[in-house]
């Protein structure tokens, strides 16, 4: 029996493993996907994941494969209204660092145990001494579980898994970047039309997210609208083109007696300014030393889990509120309500508050940066 048996193989998974494997502890790691997922979809690591992962050596082998980004520009109509500048930070790690998340996890996986594929659990039951997981027509038991499943595995624990879906729909697409675009600084263009989003991406690359009018999401569709998106921003043509939607979904608690839940099965927030992936790598990291001292003194440290799990919460609904506005921003608008937007930007980047929503979109805020 492993001391402690970990679901998921994503990200937030491969390093709560990694992690408790690196405190001494016997973690067993399961995985439905047959193979590592190929496709890039988060892609920034925020300055307090950097800076909580560096003592293991993590933050350096991130950083190799990573383009750093200073700063981010909202634009409405090719004029600039305001920018956020992340070198100005007090941060160890001033920048966002941005990988396709294959790379991530790449990295991540090298310090976690290997996973054992083809692992499709069917449910969880958690008893006084000890967590029963049924899989694949068998039983696996543990002390203590760790559910990063994503939000496919929400089901498994929470009796109303479903989030809140908002209407909007985004196209996305990861392309080459051309010579008058910075590397170093993400563009965010707030027009009539609805938002189009442009991120940096290692070797000369750039991931560009558009909002996405009711149609049809068949490829070749979503290719023309993204290449009608991308006029007059990029000489680009784009690649291969992803639909997706936004969902919100904050638990109530993450805490199940010997079970635990982290990432995306605990909290859903909008991809549209990035902090998903990141809530959960910092779930990961401030939660295994709590489980790996619990699993070498047989003791709950049950104060500092009461603390880590209220802590947790509280900077996954900020980042929902966040992303809630980010995506109400990015919407089509009318010609007062866009004229009303865009001076709302202005007033968030102007002088004084500009400042503290440098630090929100950065994650400064969070309970554990």
């Amino acid at each position: 029996m492993p001391e402690v048996l970990v679901i998921g193989a994503g990200p937030v998974g491969l390093l709560v493993a990694g992690q408790l494997q690196r405190h001494g502890v016997d973690v067993v790691l399961l995985e439905q996907r047959p193979e590592p997922g190929s496709g890039s979809r988060a892609i920034g690591i925020h300055p307090p994941v950097l800076r909580t992962l560096e003592p293991g050596g993590l933050t350096d082998a991130l950083l190799a494969k990573a383009q750093r980004v200073h700063s981010g520009q909202a634009r409405a109509q090719g004029r600039l209204l305001g920018t956020v500048d992340f070198s100005a930070l007090n941060a160890r790690f001033p920048f966002i660092a941005t990988a396709p998340q294959a790379a991530t996890e790449a990295v991540l996986a090298a310090q976690a145990p290997q996973p054992q594929r083809r692992a499709a659990v069917q449910s969880i039951e958690v008893g006084a001494a000890d967590v029963t997981v049924t899989l694949n027509e068998r039983h696996m038991r543990a002390p203590l579980v760790i559910l990063a499943g994503g939000a496919r595995s929400r089901s498994l624990v929470y009796r109303q898994p479903e989030a809140r879906h908002y209407r909007d729909r985004y196209l996305m697409t990861d392309t080459e970047g051309t010579a008058a675009e910075d590397p170093a600084v993400a563009v965010i263009h707030l027009d009539p039309r609805g938002v189009l989003e442009s991120f940096p991406l290692p070797d000369g690359r750039r991931r560009f997210v558009t909002w996405d009018a009711a149609g049809d999401h068949a490829a070749a569709g979503a290719r023309q609208r993204m290449r009608i998106a991308l006029q007059g921003r990029t000489s680009a043509e784009p690649e291969e083109v992803h639909g997706f939607g936004v969902r919100r979904f904050v638990a109530e608690q993450m805490r199940h007696g010997r079970l635990f839940v982290i990432g995306d099965a605990a909290h859903e927030v909008s991809p549209i300014g990035g902090q998903g992936m990141n809530l959960g790598l910092l779930d990961a990291v401030t939660l295994a030393p709590l489980l790996a001292r619990w699993s070498q003194t047989s003791v709950a440290p049950e104060q500092e889990l009461r603390h880590w799990e209220s802590q947790r919460l509280r900077s996954a609904r900020r980042a929902a509120g966040l992303a809630g506005l980010n995506t109400r921003l990015g919407r089509p608008a009318g010609y007062w309500s866009d004229t009303v937007r865009r001076r709302a930007v202005r007033t968030m980047l102007g002088p004084g508050p500009r400042s503290i929503f440098t630090r929100a979109y950065a994650m400064g805020f969070d309970t554990a940066g």
